[in-house]
């Protein structure tokens, strides 16, 4: 039976968290199978948190090279992906996306011909990147009659990127849309493999249940896929498996204090989240309307939230800190401060 510290450890390990790495910012997130992107910036402080020498400039130019991208994958939330990634992410994540759709829309769109708004809306959106309201206001030209809003049609079955400037470090920008495969100038994977999406999972996440694959990528019917990979893995306990060469420290290991990202996933990718958060302070994290905010981790585990204003960060913690811990947690928040805000006057509150 593997302990809750241990697989808090070996989390922390998949995540980056347990010591800063020097590896390239698309190979990180590559590695983390993406970052939960639906506010424009959390991404760069994800990888901020985690990689040693990061600079915004560094994300900001694979966005606008088309290298990464920005896209609703994974629990049919945005997710900014590799390119590679998002070809084959997509086509997994389409059928969740598709039955969404219909189930919420269903009332909305009753007598919508939803391959003719599709082929519309396409044939719009190769003359450009288009904003959801621009796109909607065409369609609605086109489909005379209909309350509903026909660009979510095509935001819900349609592969489709949000493009720069959007989501660019220091500039601001609509979102707007145009096809996956047009921006990115290659098709959508024909055949992915649902087994190569479990084992990157584990890689980033592990170890872990079937549960937890599921609540990370919206996707349910995942036990036949994981008994097909038995072979290729190791049972840590009746639920738990893993990758045999995946690490796996000591649960004494020691884990720096880290500010995590908002909306990061290594708060929303496990069914049992215990291994990162209690389940009463997750009520304080994530807020009723689905804002997940920055995080404090003290020993591997949510000891508050922190929010910053400009130059100004606010360290709310949820239990005192030591003084060796406060000294850390301040740290941590100038050199966040000195990344968000280089060469400012920079103030730390709440520690």
């Amino acid at each position: 039976m593997i302990s809750r510290r241990a697989l808090n450890r070996a989390t922390l390990a998949r995540q980056l968290l347990l010591r800063k790495h020097t590896m390239p910012a698309l190979e990180a997130v590559e590695h983390l199978v993406g970052l939960q992107a639906q506010a424009p910036f959390p991404p760069y402080f994800g990888l901020w948190c985690r990689l040693s020498g990061f600079r915004p400039q560094e994300l900001a130019e694979l966005l606008t090279e088309r290298q990464v991208v920005r896209i609703v994958l994974m629990r049919g939330t945005v997710h900014l992906v590799s390119a590679a990634d998002c070809l084959w992410l997509r086509p997994l994540a389409q059928p969740m996306l598709t039955r969404t759709f219909q189930s919420v829309y269903a009332a909305r769109i009753a007598g919508v011909d939803q391959d003719a708004v599709v082929k519309a809306g396409l044939e719009l959106l190769r003359e450009g990147p288009m904003t959801a309201a621009a796109l909607g206001t065409a369609l609605a030209g086109a489909f005379p009659g209909t309350a509903a809003d026909l660009s979510q049609i095509l935001r819900s079955l349609v592969a489709l990127v949000q493009v720069p400037p959007r989501a660019v470090w220091g500039k601001t920008g609509q979102t707007a849309y145009v096809t996956a495969e047009a921006w990115l100038e290659r098709e959508l994977h024909a055949s992915p493999s649902l087994e190569e999406l479990v084992l990157r999972y584990l890689r980033a996440f592990g170890p872990a249940t079937v549960a937890d694959v599921q609540a990370w990528s919206g996707l349910t019917g995942l036990r036949e896929v994981v008994d097909r990979l038995r072979p290729q893995l190791v049972m840590l306990s009746d639920t738990v498996f893993d990758l045999p060469d995946a690490p796996r420290p000591d649960e004494d290991t020691p884990a720096p204090v880290r500010l995590l990202a908002p909306f990061d996933n290594l708060l929303l990718s496990h069914a049992d989240r215990t291994r990162i958060i209690s389940d009463e302070h997750r009520k304080r994290v994530i807020t009723i309307n689905g804002q997940v905010h920055g995080t404090l981790l003290v020993d591997g585990f949510v000891h508050g939230i922190w929010k910053r204003d400009k130059a100004v960060v606010t360290i709310e913690p949820f239990a005192p800190l030591t003084d060796a811990q406060a000294d850390q947690v301040h740290a941590e928040a100038a050199e966040l401060l000195e990344f968000a805000e280089p060469g400012k006057a920079h103030q730390i509150r709440g520690v």
